[in-house]
């Protein structure tokens, strides 16, 4: 079955997708999107294109495990994508993989409009890779 996880932001949402037997993660692409709704219903479209039997939302805990008013807004957006596109969605905590995905894209000198662009989808792949491990 394919996974796939999002690192939704404000502005930007990082998609990665797993192959068939959840050994590899693989970025995706990232969406421009300001409005919940239409965020949402992008979500859930590139799922059903994939074919993406589980949606892994990253969930920003803070570093003391408390959980604030983003990660309160990013379960009430997995609850909808579950409920609206019938995927089962699943919370993991992406604590710290912002920085990690910096860190990947420094040691391979990428920067500028490029890096922008590349950075919340590394860090979906990364949500997802923690959690293909777990599994």
């Amino acid at each position: 079955m394919k996974i796939m996880s999002v690192d939704l932001g404000l502005a930007r949402t990082g998609v990665a997708v797993s192959d068939e037997s959840g050994g590899f993660a693989f970025p995706k692409c990232v969406i421009t999107e300001y409005n919940k709704e239409k965020l949402i219903e992008k979500i859930i479209e590139i799922a059903k294109a994939e074919k993406a039997g589980r949606i892994v939302v990253g969930l920003p805990v803070n570093m003391d495990g408390s959980r604030g008013e983003r990660a309160e807004t990013c379960t009430e957006i997995a609850k909808e994508i579950q409920e609206k596109g019938n995927i089962e969605t699943v919370l993991w905590d992406e604590r710290g993989t912002t920085i990690t995905a910096n860190n990947y894209l420094n040691e391979n000198n990428v920067r500028g409009k490029k890096r922008k662009q590349t950075v919340d989808a590394v860090a979906a792949t990364i949500i997802l890779e923690d959690y293909l491990r777990s599994l």
